[in-house]
């Protein structure tokens, strides 16, 4: 099923790989120096740098496992499509009884990022635009009601 898998581009593939080598080889060595020296300071009960220390690698160590995790099991997106919607693709909608229209790429959840209008293949919006033609309406259900909207191009 599409929300179990995690889809990425594969720049965001490769960002993520330098970024979990980097946690892996620097950030570790950094996070243990700073143990080493906070134990160092004596009673480990009372002491505060040696506490945030230990949060540190926690975060750390969890973001690793994330990270490897999700590199293990992506999917590399590929931005080719079909003539329908799906992950990769450009579409530009429109709400029906408005003027402008707006434009969105659909992305794993990993890679969505309104600002830049690239939103998650799991968001409201784009499950149910996913199987849709140029041309083709659908509704999303929002806390006011449905919205109906129009696919008006697809790249």
């Amino acid at each position: 099923m599409i929300k179990d898998t995690q889809y990425l581009s594969k720049e965001k593939f490769e960002e993520f790989t330098v970024e979990l080598e980097d946690l892996k080889t620097k950030k570790r060595k950094e996070i243990a120096e700073n143990l080493e020296y906070s134990k160092a300071m004596g009673d480990l009960a009372e002491n505060a740098e040696y506490h945030e220390a230990r949060e540190a690698q926690m975060n750390l160590e969890e973001r690793i496992s994330k990270l490897e995790d999700l590199l293990k099991t992506a999917v590399i997106m590929s931005l080719k499509h079909a003539d329908i919607v799906s992950i990769g693709a450009t579409v530009t909608i429109k709400k029906k009884a408005a003027d402008a229209a707006a434009t969105y790429t659909l992305v794993g959840s990993e890679e969505a990022d309104l600002t830049n209008n690239m939103i998650s293949i799991i968001s409201p919006l784009a499950s149910a635009m996913v199987g849709k033609k140029k041309g083709e309406s659908f509704s999303v259900s929002t806390p006011k009601g449905k919205t109906e909207y129009m696919i008006m191009e697809l790249k």
